[in-house]
């Protein structure tokens, strides 16, 4: 209790009439503070409180719509859980308490930008981001805003957070109706930044996405993953508009590379969630790293591996010689030739 009383549940809050400790500031954006806060038996969660004085009434729509989203999508383990909310007119608050993640995706791309690249540290949290990206289409829900600081890390395990703008589709249809242009510029898909000339009722212009939408947004975190910024990271936001929706602008990676699927301009040449999940990088990548695969046999040899040997998918290899090439470009050590032979190889 020593610890509870030191942390001064007097100035913390009260939500539902359970107090919380606050502890110190997560993060902050317009009308909104997220707190990391402690209760009573020591446990530790994010509260965010949003002041709603002056709030338009798509703020709030956003606010009311992110809690009904994450009542509704309660018990999955790749989604921010929702612990206790309350609003209130008359203070012009309205408080939410969810689990709080130890770090965000984007602190850690951040902090492994420059080193050496992993395909397993890679695959293991790109899996999970499209187990998370699942939960909610399969529960006809799009995003609309996935970017690397919205997937957190919770006791080590990967969970998506932050859906405020994320929308239902209406009768399991394909698409939903936006009246502006959302998201973050570097990750945003090509249809969410055209203007597709429709109007809505009350003769505002909407955008039509769809779970496509999201898709784009995770390859666009992929190829960060990868080769250390986002495909547009160069563009100012300007550029950035048009180049993301113009099919002449071309995306610098091989056609073999595994973005691709993924960052096709027109949506329904995109992969969904459970056919990328069932990709080939994934799947052989699984068979090989598994529990049960601690002496797996070479494929075609009947060899046991050693301990300080993998199986190579053709997915890694092709992304060996990507790397290869930009690492022998950018030192000067290897001649232009060489660097185009490696790059025409075909593995």
């Amino acid at each position: 209790m020593d610890i509870v009383k030191t942390a001064q549940f007097t100035n913390g809050f009260q939500v539902n009439k359970v107090p919380y400790a606050r502890l110190d500031v997560l993060g902050r954006g317009g009308s909104s503070k997220v707190y990391r806060v402690l209760t009573s038996d020591s446990k530790i969660y994010a509260l965010k409180k949003v002041t709603l004085g002056g709030a338009d009434d798509e703020t709030l729509n956003s606010y009311q719509n992110e809690i009904a989203l994450l009542n509704r999508l309660n018990g999955n383990d790749r989604i921010i859980r929702l612990i206790d909310s309350e609003s209130s007119r008359k203070k012009g608050t309205l408080v939410m308490v969810l689990e709080c993640g130890e770090v965000d995706m984007a602190k850690l791309l951040e902090e492994r930008r420059g080193h050496r690249l992993q395909f397993q540290w890679v695959e293991t949290y790109w899996q999970q981001m499209l187990e998370a990206v699942q939960v909610i289409h399969e529960a006809a829900i799009v995003h609309s805003d996935l970017k690397p600081a919205n997937f957190v890390l919770v006791r080590g395990s990967l969970k998506l957070i932050d859906f405020g703008i994320a929308k239902a589709i209406p009768n399991d249809t394909t698409n939903i109706q936006r009246d502006a242009q959302i998201g973050t510029v570097n990750y945003m898909s090509p249809e969410a930044i055209e203007d597709t000339n429709l109007h809505s009722g009350e003769g505002k212009r909407c955008m039509k996405l769809g779970r496509p939408s999201d898709v784009w947004s995770l390859g666009c975190i992929l190829y960060q993953m990868i080769y250390g910024a986002p495909p547009f990271h160069h563009l100012s936001t300007f550029q950035k508009m048009r180049a993301i929706p113009d099919p002449n602008h071309t995306i610098d990676f091989p056609p073999a590379a595994v973005p691709m699927s993924c960052l096709q301009r027109t949506p329904k040449a995109r992969k969904t969630i459970p056919e990328i999940l069932a990709s080939p990088w994934l799947t052989k990548w699984q068979r090989s790293s598994s529990p049960s695969a601690q002496a797996p046999m070479a494929p075609s040899r009947g060899l046991v591996l050693r301990p300080n040997e993998f199986v190579m998918t053709v997915a890694h290899l092709e992304e060996v010689l990507k790397q290869s090439c930009r690492f022998g470009s950018e030192h000067g050590m290897c001649s232009e030739d060489t660097i185009k032979q490696w790059r025409t190889v075909s593995v």
